[in-house]
């Protein structure tokens, strides 16, 4: 197994509604170590960049919109598998379809509004 290191961003309902520190102990639980956090405000031309997969979709604008809201929480997380192991223990996009115990299936609240 190759160790990774990959980005997770905390958007701003995961900051409002206080769970940065929650969803790092979950990483660090896992075995997964924080590299690196930097706290931001996200511009509109750097989520339409982030995002640019999702341009021309009915979506898009509610997207970027959302993650200017509000501070977004970026961190570096690393470990054995990072990448993999960060994606399940997210859950699916969409918190409907998320297990119980991966963070959008204890947290999210909305399809718009996932966590991270």
């Amino acid at each position: 197994m190759a160790r990774e290191t990959t980005l997770v961003l905390v958007k701003p309902d995961g900051i409002e509604r206080r769970l940065a520190g929650e969803i790092i102990a979950r990483f660090e639980r896992r075995g997964l170590e924080l590299r690196g956090a930097r706290l931001v405000k996200v511009t509109k031309p750097m989520a339409r960049e982030h995002y640019a997969d999702h341009t021309g979709k009915p979506f898009f604008k509610d997207l970027v919109d959302f993650i200017t809201s509000g501070p977004v929480l970026a961190l570096a997380v690393s470990g054995e598998s990072a990448i993999s192991v960060v994606r399940t223990m997210m859950g699916a996009t969409n918190p409907l379809d998320s297990a119980p115990g991966t963070i959008r299936g204890d947290f999210a609240l909305e399809l718009s509004e996932n966590i991270v």
